[in-house]
């Protein structure tokens, strides 16, 4: 199986530990993601405003290059890359009529027809490949493993581009338990964390992780697992300080360990919160200077 692939700017610098986990376990399942020649960042957030094109186009380019390239589909890591690109090509189809006055400004480089397709690896899981597929591939199941799957907004709305239900999502859950852990959940895990937020309004944001971490401790949840790199830089460094912070993971790196790959695949050091001691207590790494 061969997919486009779109990385988009922060799976190539903040988030890299993700993409080299997914690159990993998607080559133990036999999945191929074959990065774009030619990429540009898609903009980040959908713009909301209808008559001010040229908000849109960087979403549309991105679409606009996947077609030159010879690919009618398109596969992302990033939960926000995903909501911006999969809102401008609902845009593209709904209103041919604003790609066009696009393709015009443009001198004709973004002629796109809203006919492309794009998907988030979690729909790639699930609906290509299949948990039983990815039960079968485990060779170190996460037993005893307690986690809070954690979703955040851009995953989820607005419906018609999410890839679960927005109020009961069960993609997370699903996956985690084919690998095998103990899933646990709350009414939380669908709130959006604050988001960009954090650059002007760290309280605000600060006040969302301590509500969520929280509420996965009550559930007995040991850590947390997601698959937006935003809501994993504000997990990963806005815990209270007053207790042990939970450990963040992004799903693939789980997979990865469930799929018995080597730790230096997964970017399992490139966290703020230390991950190894909880990874270590449930005998899913070797203890730094243990036996082989």
């Amino acid at each position: 199986m061969q997919i486009a692939y779109y990385p988009g700017c922060t799976i190539k610098a903040s988030a890299r530990q993700h993409e080299g986990a997914a690159l990993a376990v998607l080559r133990a399942l036999g999945v191929e993601l074959r990065e774009m020649e030619e990429w540009n960042c898609c903009g980040v957030v959908h713009s909301l405003t209808s008559d001010n094109l040229i908000r849109h186009m960087a979403p549309v380019r991105v679409f606009a290059r996947l077609r030159e390239q010879g690919n009618n589909e398109v596969a992302t890591l990033c939960d926000m890359c995903f909501n911006t690109l999969a809102r401008a090509n609902q845009l593209a189809h709904e209103h041919p009529e604003q790609i066009e006055a696009m393709s015009v400004t443009s001198g004709g480089e973004l002629n796109y027809d809203g006919n492309s397709g794009v998907l988030h690896l979690l729909q790639i899981l699930r609906d290509r490949v299949g948990w039983a597929k990815i039960r079968a591939r485990v060779r170190r199941p996460l037993r005893g493993l307690t986690v809070y799957p954690y979703y955040g907004c851009k995953l989820l709305r607005p419906s018609e581009i999410g890839i679960d239900d927005p109020e009961t999502p069960a993609v997370l859950r699903d996956l985690m338990q084919a690998l095998g852990a103990t899933v646990v959940e709350g009414s939380l895990q669908t709130q959006c964390c604050g988001a960009y937020h954090v650059v002007d309004r760290e309280e605000l944001v600060a006040g969302r992780v301590a509500a969520t971490t929280a509420q996965a401790r009550e559930r007995g949840s040991e850590a947390i697992v997601l698959s937006c790199p935003l809501c994993h830089f504000n997990f990963d460094t806005l815990q209270p300080q007053a207790s042990a912070p939970l450990p963040v993971f992004y799903y693939t790196q789980l997979m990865g360990l469930a799929f018995g790959l080597e730790p230096g695949e997964l970017g399992l050091d490139a966290h703020h919160t230390d991950l190894l001691p909880l990874l270590e207590q449930h005998n899913l790494i070797r203890p730094k200077g243990g036996p082989a």
